[in-house]
């Protein structure tokens, strides 16, 4: 059993849980996720790991409520247990001392990006960071990126808070006015798929980490299967993250809607 320590509602459909798991915030690195059910009746729930701190045994994750088990999982209280918590699963985040690094993280993808941007800088890079999203509430883990970074960028769709317009418009002004050397981009896959076109217009390198539909999380069952330079990769094995450039994502956009039909029966189940 590992315990919820700590909740923070960031918005209405996106949470923050704090859990125990000791074994897990030791070995974590940038990049790795975790997979957990909350009971036996759960279903198997990837989460990439926004914090972890060693002397209190925890680690940081972020939760938006999309089908019922996300839901549940979002309205559990300090003091519940979640039954089943495996990781750190997938590849760590490949960070090296490059120069300049365009960080770009939408929605609630700025969970993961987190700690990426923290270990580009500790690396001695130059960090910018573009954090995007419908309006200022659904911005989030702002402060903790500001930390990390040289340059905090904010685009909201609605102009709500920073700038108005999508991460892309960020994006290029930074890639216009100064030598970036390496991007990163994380969020939404539409969100991705624009910014890989952006910075393969510019030869810019760039890495997404991909939001695949997963089941077991081993690279057996394939149903996080992507297809990156014409080659199928398993997203739990192989990833999270590939050259971006490389990434087929109109094919991962549609597997994500694969199963909106079974989404629905669900919840009409939970409504009954």
């Amino acid at each position: 059993m590992y315990k919820i320590v700590q909740k923070e509602q960031f918005s209405e459909k996106v949470v923050k849980l704090v859990v125990h798991a000791p074994r897990v915030a030791r070995s974590r690195k940038p990049g790795h996720f975790i997979i957990l059910r909350i009971d036996e009746h759960g279903e198997r729930i990837p989460l990439t790991i926004a914090e972890a701190d060693t002397l209190a045994g925890t680690i940081t994750l972020v939760v938006q409520k999309v089908g019922v088990s996300s839901t549940r999982l979002c309205n559990m209280s300090p003091g519940d247990t979640i039954l089943d918590l495996v990781g750190p699963l997938g590849k760590a985040t490949q960070i090296d001392k490059v120069g300049t690094v365009l960080a770009c993280g939408g929605g609630v993808g700025i969970a993961p990006l987190l700690p990426i941007v923290e270990g580009f800088k500790k690396a001695g890079n130059r960090v910018i960071t573009v954090l995007a999203a419908r309006n200022k509430d659904l911005i989030i883990l702002e402060e903790e990126i500001r930390q990390w970074s040289d340059e905090v960028i904010i685009m909201t769709d609605d102009g709500s808070y920073g700038e108005k317009g999508l991460v892309t418009t960020g994006a290029e002004k930074v890639i216009k006015r100064e030598n970036v050397d390496e991007c990163i981009a994380i969020g939404p896959a539409v969100m991705m798929k624009f910014t890989a076109l952006l910075t393969k217009k510019y030869q810019l390198p760039t890495q997404a980490s991909l939001n695949a539909i997963m089941v077991d999380g081993t690279g057996m069952c394939g149903a996080c299967r992507a297809n990156v330079g014409g080659q199928t990769k398993f997203t739990c094995i192989d990833g999270p993250e590939f050259d971006a450039h490389k990434i087929d994502f109109d094919e991962l956009i549609s597997r994500l809607g694969g199963y909106k039909e079974q989404e629905k029966e669900a919840w009409e189940k939970v409504v009954e």
